[in-house]
Parts: C-alpha cells; structure tokens; sequence
C-alpha cells in the first residue's frame, strides 16, 4: 500500500513528530511505501475563506487532494489539543475534504465518494488512560471522529489510536512510541466497496 501520513505541529522535534516518524517506518518495514504531509513546514494555510465556500479550491488543496488520490491508506497526527484537533489539521479536514469530491450527502457516512482507504488517528495525549476513559473523553471522540467524520471520506477501517501519558516517563513515551512503530507495521488493508444497491 501506499500511506500518506499528516502530521500537525509546528516543532519539527516533537513527540508528534517521533510518532509520525515511527509510524512510517513501522509500514516501510510492512513493504508500504510512505508519503509526508508535513503542515507546519510546508505553510498550509487552515483559514476557510470565501474561495472554499464557493467551492473554486487553489493549488495548494489540490495538491493535497493529489496526495489522497494516491493513497490506499491514510495517518493523522496530531496532538489533542482542548480535546480536539489543533487548528492547522481541523482546517486541513475542512478544506480538503470538500463537498462534491469528498461526498455529497450527509444521511449515511459510509458513502463516501472516495474509494475505500485504510485510516488511522495517531493522537498522543497528556492525559493518563485511566482518566480519560472515565470521564468520557474517549468514546466521546470515537463518536465524532470514528462514527461520524471519517466515514465520509471512505476511510474504511478506521480506527482511532489516543498515546496517552505522552507527556510522562521516558518509559511511557518510549512504550508509545514502539505502539506507533506496530501500528504502522500492522496497519489493515482497505476494506472492500460495498455494492451500492438501489431501495
């Protein structure tokens, strides 16, 4: 497969950054072949402007759409951030992943008009595991994430993957970072299309 990984944070040493880097070799070592969409160094710029809302995207969401089109397989990364997605990788999803390419209906978010890609959140958290499961936090983003956005990009399976404790231990960092490492490694193949049958 080819992967392309999206990474979001502006320090090209962070954590984030390890994880990216881990991931990818863990799927070079699987026989992938990788692709890095690196926001921060490239400049991408996240302000939804007028040119998005009437649907006439530049060169620069092309290009990112380019980049998808090769893929069969799909990593983001970033860090949680007020438990959601910092602000470059929320406009990359709102820019990129535009009406009349992405999908074009919102009954059903596993009609994407996209064909079917492996997808993958790759997210380190402050936060321990045991507190973010109790209050919440995590089936609270399955939700938006998991059910709700990414199956309208056809990213089929997808799976959400919270690094928690990513701010402790060099232990604890370094267990997350081999995680990153295995799942890179053993990350699934898209699922098959579903035959679209008429009602």
């Amino acid at each position: 497969m080819h992967v392309l990984t999206v990474l979001d944070h502006p320090n090209p040493a962070s954590f984030s950054g390890a994880v990216a880097q881990h991931f990818m070799n863990g799927a070079k070592a699987a026989g992938h072949t990788v692709e890095l969409a690196d926001l921060h160094s490239e400049g991408f710029d996240p302000r939804w402007t007028m040119a998005d809302v009437a649907g006439t995207p530049g060169p620069a969401i092309q290009r990112e759409q380019d980049r998808i089109a090769r893929a069969d397989a799909i990593c983001l990364v970033f860090p949680l951030y007020w438990w959601g997605m910092p602000a470059m990788m929320k406009g990359w999803v709102d820019k990129v992943w535009t009406w009349g390419w992405a999908y074009d209906q919102l009954d059903d978010p596993n009609r994407s008009l996209q064909k079917p890609r492996s997808g993958l959140l790759l997210v380190p958290a402050g936060a321990g595991a045991d507190k973010v499961e109790a209050a919440g936090y995590r089936q609270a983003l399955e939700t938006a994430w998991i059910d709700g956005t990414f199956g309208y990009f056809g990213l089929a399976p997808r799976r959400l993957k919270l690094l928690c404790g990513a701010t402790g231990s060099e232990q604890r960092r370094l267990g997350l970072l081999k995680q990153s490492y295995v799942a890179g490694e053993t990350l699934a193949a898209p699922d098959a299309k579903p035959a679209q049958t008429d009602l």
